[in-house]
């Protein structure tokens, strides 16, 4: 058991640099200064995928700590902790859907594991940007009065979760595809894909 714990941190820990790695090295999709789309969530959606809610929490929490220490924009310490740190954890909700996809990838059902990890991904990505816009018309508002920030948060946030979401997806079902043992515990059980 306490392998499987120290497994699961390590696996969370190597993850969230991974994700830092990918958000800060390959180039995402540029659409205005404030919607900036790429797939940089994949690694913490596969941490979730693997382990569960907890650790997929612990995952996106250190992506959120890496990117304060190596790529930080704070405007006001409440809202780099709900743009960091919040934010970041919650991708972790992916983690709610683990045990379907556990037991349809071991089953071998190819339609239930994507369904499944296509509703993590949404989840998932629908929690971290929900903490985004929350920050986007609280802190941002005196730049732009009542309505309009909320408007424009909801707007770049909106475009900027299913851009992410689209994205991710196609590509978690190009590795799920491609490798099904990857996000599976105990690969003895996985039966033919």
């Amino acid at each position: 058991m306490r392998n499987t714990r120290l497994q699961s941190m390590i696996e969370a820990a190597i993850f969230a640099v991974l994700a830092l790695a990918l958000d800060m090295f390959v180039p995402s999709i540029k659409i205005g200064p404030s919607i900036s789309i790429s797939f940089a969530m994949i690694p913490i959606f596969i941490v979730a995928l693997r382990w569960g809610l907890k650790i997929g929490f612990l995952s996106g929490f250190l992506w959120g700590l890496l990117q304060v220490i190596f790529d930080p924009w704070i405007i006001h310490p409440v809202q780099g902790a709900i743009d960091y740190f919040l934010a970041f954890s919650f991708i972790g909700f992916a983690g709610l859907f683990r045990n379907g996809v556990q037991e349809s990838l071991r089953t071998g059902n190819k339609g239930k594991s994507l369904a499944l990890i296509i509703s993590a991904i949404f989840i998932g990505s629908l929690a971290r940007y929900f903490w985004h816009f929350v920050s986007g018309f609280v802190f941002f508002a005196e730049q732009l009065k009542g309505f309009e920030a909320v408007w424009f948060s909801l707007t770049a946030n909106g475009i900027t979760f299913l851009g992410a979401f689209i994205f991710c997806s196609i590509i978690m079902t190009l590795l799920i595809l491609s490798s099904p043992r990857f996000f599976v515990l105990k690969q003895e059980v996985l039966k033919r894909f």
